[in-house]
């Protein structure tokens, strides 16, 4: 990571950043679809369900079914996400470089996540390490559009120029760059990011 990356808040996304949790939200997902009698999620579906807020993946699934959206929609707020979060996996490192970072910068948790976080926050004890969490009742579009960065822009008062993105899917590159927020991959989306890391555990020493 190069000498440019000198920001004053550093935004954080969730699910394939800080941790993975692939598992869970395809448990999660494939137990509201069985409570209304309907298949578990495809590939596609699994690897969207990574990405997507809830009414952005039934949106998607549900696209020609209005009946059945609705449907998925009300099971989703139902659903208590709590028998899942042990299928989250904290990134290697995760809590020691949370802390790192809030001792040093601003901080936010930018998530296309929405009633699962407070019980995601309880869980792994995170708000500590956040001054800012934003999801998407939080704002009016979710990812990939910019609202929740630049909603942090303003609440911090930080120039775009001064703030960093860390996340690991296309919708976190998007966001970052409809913001103008600088924007750090981790992951497999190196060669699109202004900068990128191979892992979470690779950020603290990063910027160090």
């Amino acid at each position: 990571m190069s000498a440019l990356l000198r920001p004053s808040l550093v935004m954080l996304d969730c699910d394939g950043t800080m941790f993975d949790s692939y598992e869970a939200n395809r448990s999660f997902y494939d137990a509201i679809l069985e409570d209304l009698a309907l298949p578990p999620l495809d590939a596609e579906g699994r690897e969207l369900a990574h990405r997507m807020s809830s009414p952005q993946l039934f949106a998607h699934l549900f696209r020609d079914d209005p009946g059945t959206l609705a449907r998925a929609l009300e099971a989703a707020r139902g659903r208590d996400y709590t028998p899942f979060l042990f299928r989250m996996t904290p990134m290697p490192e995760l809590f020691e470089t949370l802390e790192w970072l809030h001792e040093r910068y601003k901080t936010a948790l930018v998530t296309n996540r929405g009633s699962t976080i407070p019980r995601l926050l309880e869980h792994f004890d995170l708000a500590r390490h956040f001054d800012l969490v934003v999801g998407i009742h939080d704002v009016a579009h979710p990812k990939p559009a910019p609202d929740m960065l630049v909603r942090c822009l303003e609440h911090f008062r930080v120039p775009a120029g001064d703030a960093v993105y860390v996340g690991d899917s296309p919708g976190d590159l998007e966001a970052s760059r409809a913001a103008g927020v600088r924007f750090v991959a981790v992951g497999e989306l190196a060669g699109a990011a202004d900068h990128s890391l191979e892992s979470f555990a690779d950020l603290r020493r990063a910027l160090a």
